[in-house]
């Protein structure tokens, strides 16, 4: 330093030191000091205050938290991602149709799915810093508190994505100090469980996004963007981003569609676009976007690319979505019943528990995302219900009155013919296509699965002659008796069923063609030879759930009178068992279920069930393809293919036609097609034959088209080409076609020996014949009879085929009947056998005849009477010939003059008729004396009239008249 700044300095000095002795000085000083000791007693206190702030801060937090459990890694992860997903429906092949019905949609997807535009949307509007903090924003957090303690107008919020995160998935939306502070701590503990993109890509799928245009409510990007814009949200635009990150602040103020679906009103839009502008302008502010990029997206029309609604899945098909549904709870529900440690067969016979159980899967259905794959073939099931939607024949439509719940005014409801119709695959049990019904809106009972009707003729097969061949009773061929009977059953009522054909009695009859013809007779006296053996247990084995015990022991049972009917899902998979070998394959729907990652949750097994032998279901299937042949009751359906197929069926009507059902199968396929009114009261038929066609009609053009259909939708699934294999066990044998039994050498020589199937392991005809001896006969009205002692020798035939009386009482049986119609004028075996019993003559001349010549031929007039067995013819009163029944009632004669008189069975003549000549063949008055008696006359027996022209017993039938036509 130099000596003169040193001088400088000490000059300083000396004037401070005079100044501090001054007055003012001195006070200056002290002042300065009093403030100064104030300062540091002000600040020690307000430390002293912010510390216990701060730890009342702290500790209020604490008591806000203090029961908010600590939650483990796998535990907030669990919670997060535990939202819900909309289930979805697959056809075969992997063809989506759409979503199960539920409350909300939503659709999981990737980060890398999304378009970078909502991405960088839904950073710069809802968490600028989402990058930088660590689960939460301080400031925006006093930001908001101070907000709220002084009740500010402006409430800017403050959640961060990650609290937001833990709102939705943890906690709730309850606006609390108390779920506050729960929602800052688990968003900070969050933070090191999860990485930044995991949050982003969670928080984008769980947040709701208002409705799609059907209405749905919706949530998570990927089904906003496809419900808003029917675009995947990799493919937003800048636009389309901005508006959707926008919704969630207000999603059914901001969604741009009504709760009912369609768009808002032009003037309810404006609120979501001016916060799609909102959201640009913070892209812009926070340079996501730049200023051109602004520019135009603002402007842009934002409305022209809302999607319009379309038809749901629900709506599109709605037989098939609720039946998968259905089927899909059911199945969730043992899966979840199991998990709880529950039998799943519990669930069969518990009826509270399965509901239990069922609201539980309901809920998992909707809302888990899974994929529900089903067997249902989309182009099969289009084809078939666009037949059956275009199906011009069903018949009548009925109208009834309804009341409407909510008005209480009396409408009109229209009653239509129902249709239920369902196709299977054999061999698996899959069901390939159905039809439902009419048109759902109406009626949306499925007819295929859920309704349940009796089946009428097409339950004889599987009641009466698959298991009559099982058992070892009859072969294919084997005789069964159509002749009418009258028992009393266990409950005191007459039963007294009849056929198709009320007078028809077709006598002794190949098993085969009783089948075919489906004959209500021969079917009863069947199954009244096998039913202590209870085969409605065969029904139990192929599925069919509504067996009451009377369906084990009621005799009408075996031609449809089940007590609770089936539905043609369940008779037609009966039906697949013939055609898999005699094992049953459960039909199914839904083939697996996996969840949203992919990981199976259930998968169909099938679980084949023995019920017949191979060897029994071919036969009864080559037994069925004669229903199809010329005499049988299907024969129309033949003529309604337009491709050739090894085809055995089943048709069947219930009493008063209230239902109308065929069952038809090829190796690879069976088609069940049922149709009637919702009331089964109504009938298909009586009353309206001149505005509809016959039931059997109607039913045998459906399945001929839909059959059609198949094979031209899915030939290699028909496979048309294929035949049913015959089995080693089934052999062709011999057989006298009467009695059943080993040909004799008097069956051989009257010509009754037949052949047929039978099933080797089961039955073979191998004891001889002893049923037929050697008869006279005589003719009544067609049909051999037993000669009477008294009956004129020159009617009466030698060298006849008749039936010892042991035959006749055991092919009668315990329920006996008329013997004389064991072999009528219709039946194959007529012309060669004598039925063995006495004909009952009236105890009474036959009734007079009308005789006139037409130039050299005498002719006249039948007699009425039913035990005539022919005419003598008179010359001048004296006999020249005998006509026997079944001869013309015409003779040459020449210039004399002629009369007639008829012969009963006793001998006993009629009235001599009157007397014509060739010049006038008017009635002259009859001779005084009578032509010489060469009979010996006995009295008769009352006649009963089962001469053939009879009037039959009066009935009570249960169940009704089959479908022969």
């Amino acid at each position: 330093m130099s000596e003169q700044e040193k001088k400088r300095l000490d000059l300083i000095e000396e004037k401070l030191e005079t100044l501090n002795k001054t007055k003012w000085a001195r006070g200056l000083r002290i002042t300065s000091g009093v403030f100064w000791n104030l300062f540091l007693l002000f600040l020690i206190f307000g430390m002293t205050l912010s510390i216990f702030a701060a730890s009342v801060g702290a500790g209020y937090f604490a008591s806000l938290v203090s029961k908010e459990p600590l939650r483990s890694k796998t535990e907030m992860r669990d919670a997060i991602f535990n939202y819900e997903e909309t289930s979805e429906i697959y056809l075969a092949g992997g063809v989506y149709i759409g979503k199960v019905n539920s409350d909300i949609e939503r659709k999981e997807t990737k980060l890398e799915q999304v378009s970078p535009y909502v991405i960088d949307a839904v950073l710069a509007t809802e968490d600028e810093y989402f990058n930088e903090h660590n689960g939460i924003v301080p400031k925006a957090i006093f930001r908001g508190l101070f907000q709220d303690v002084t009740n500010s107008d402006s409430q800017t919020g403050g959640s961060t994505l990650t609290q937001q995160l833990i709102k939705n998935q943890v906690l709730t939306n309850e606006v609390s100090y108390e779920r506050k502070a729960k929602e800052i701590l688990l968003a900070m503990r969050l933070e090191h469980f999860m990485d930044k993109n995991e949050i982003l890509q969670a928080y984008l799928n769980i947040i709701p996004y208002g409705r799609n245009a059907n209405g749905q409510n919706i949530a998570g990007i990927e089904t906003a963007a496809e419900g808003i814009f029917d675009k995947k949200a990799i493919d937003l635009n800048l636009p389309q981003a901005a508006f959707i990150a926008g919704v969630p602040q207000a999603p059914f103020a901001y969604t741009p569609f009504k709760s009912g679906g369609g768009m808002k009103d032009p003037e309810y839009l404006t609120p979501g676009i001016d916060r799609m502008k909102t959201v640009l302008y913070r892209m812009k502010e926070t340079g996501y976007i730049t200023e051109q990029q602004y520019n135009e997206a603002v402007t842009y029309d934002i409305t022209k690319d809302f999607r319009e609604p379309v038809l749901r899945a629900s709506e599109r098909y709605p037989y098939l979505t609720q039946e998968i549904q259905n089927r899909t709870v059911a199945i969730l529900a043992k899966i979840i019943a199991e998990q709880d440690g529950i039998d799943p067969e519990r669930l069969d016979i518990e009826k509270k528990l399965y509901e239990k159980y069922a609201i539980l899967a309901t809920r998992s259905m909707k809302n888990d995302g899974y994929r529900i794959y089903s067997t249902i073939d989309k182009n099969l099931y289009d084809k078939m219900n666009e037949i059956g939607k275009s199906f011009e024949h069903y018949g009548f439509t009925y109208t009834r009155e309804v009341k409407d719940p909510h008005s209480g005014e009396i409408e009109l409801k229209e009653d239509p013919v129902q249709v239920g119709a369902i196709l299977i695959e054999n061999s698996t049990g899959k069901i390939l296509s159905f039809i439902g019904g009419r048109d759902h809106e109406q009626e949306a009972t499925n007819h295929a699965t859920q309704a349940y009707r009796q089946n009428g003729s097409s339950m004889k097969p599987l009641l009466v002659y698959a298991p009559a061949i099982e058992y070892g009773v009859i072969g294919a061929g084997s005789p069964v008796v159509d002749v009418k009977f009258s028992v009393r059953q266990p409950n005191g009522s007459t039963w007294s069923p009849s056929n198709y054909n009320a007078t028809s009695e077709l006598g002794i009859i190949p098993a085969r063609e009783a089948l075919a013809k489906s004959l209500n007779l021969a079917t009863a006296r069947l199954y009244r030879d096998i039913i202590d053996r209870r085969p409605a247990e065969f029904l139990a084995k192929m599925g069919i759930s509504r067996l009451d015990p009377g369906d084990y022991v009621n005799y009408s049972t075996s031609y449809g009178g089940m007590t609770r009917g089936m539905s043609v899902e369940e008779n037609t998979n009966a039906f697949a068992t013939f055609a898999n070998g005699g094992q049953f394959i459960d039909a199914y729907i839904v083939e697996r279920i996996e969840d949203m990652d992919g990981n199976l949750i259930y998968e169909h097994k099938p679980e084949p069930v023995d019920v017949f032998s191979p060897e029994t279901s071919y036969i009864i299937t080559d037994m069925m393809r004669d229903v199809l042949k010329p005499g049988g009751t299907g024969t129309l359906i033949k003529q309604n293919l337009n491709f050739n197929i090894d085809l055995a069926a089943k048709t069947g009507t219930t009493q008063g036609y209230g239902d109308a059902w065929i069952v038809g199968y090829n190796p690879n396929v069976s088609l069940g097609v049922w149709l009637g009114y919702k009331e089964q009261s109504r009938s298909l038929y009586y009353g309206l034959q001149r505005q509809t066609l016959h039931p059997s009609t109607r039913t045998s053009m459906l399945f001929g088209r839909l059959m059609n259909a198949a094979n031209e939708v899915s030939p290699e699934i028909v496979g048309a080409s294929d035949k049913f294999q015959r089995p080693e066990g089934v052999v062709t044998r011999s057989f006298c076609g009467i009695s059943g039994l080993a040909p004799s050498a008097a069956c051989s020589n009257a010509g009754l020996v037949r052949s047929d199937l039978f099933n080797a392991k089961a039955m073979l005809p191998t004891a001889a014949d002893d049923s037929i001896i050697s008869s006279s006969y005589v003719m009544v009205k067609g049909t051999r009879y037993l000669a009477h002692p008294t009956t004129p020798a020159e009617f009466v035939q030698t060298g006849g085929t008749g039936v010892n009386e042991a035959f006749i009482n055991r092919m009668l049986g315990p329920w006996k009947g008329d013997a004389s119609k064991l072999f009528p004028a219709n039946s194959a075996f007529a012309s060669r056998v004598v039925s063995g019993a006495v004909f009952n003559a009236d105890n009474s001349a036959p009734a007079p005849v009308q005789a006139v010549i037409n130039g050299s031929t005498l002719t006249w007039t039948a007699s009425p009477s039913n035990d005539v067995i022919g005419y003598y013819i008179y010359e001048g009163g004296s006999k020249i010939g005998t006509i026997r029944d079944g001869m013309s009632k015409s003779l040459a004669v020449g210039s004399g003059s002629y009369s007639v008189r008829a012969v009963d069975i006793t001998g006993k003549l009629s009235e001599m008729s009157n007397v014509v000549t060739p010049e006038n063949s008017l009635p002259e008055e009859n001779p005084d004396e009578t032509a010489p008696d060469d009979t010996n006359e006995e009295t008769g027996n009352p006649g009963n009239g089962n001469g053939g022209n009879g009037t039959p017993p009066a009935e009570e039938i249960d169940i009704a008249d089959d479908d022969s036509e």
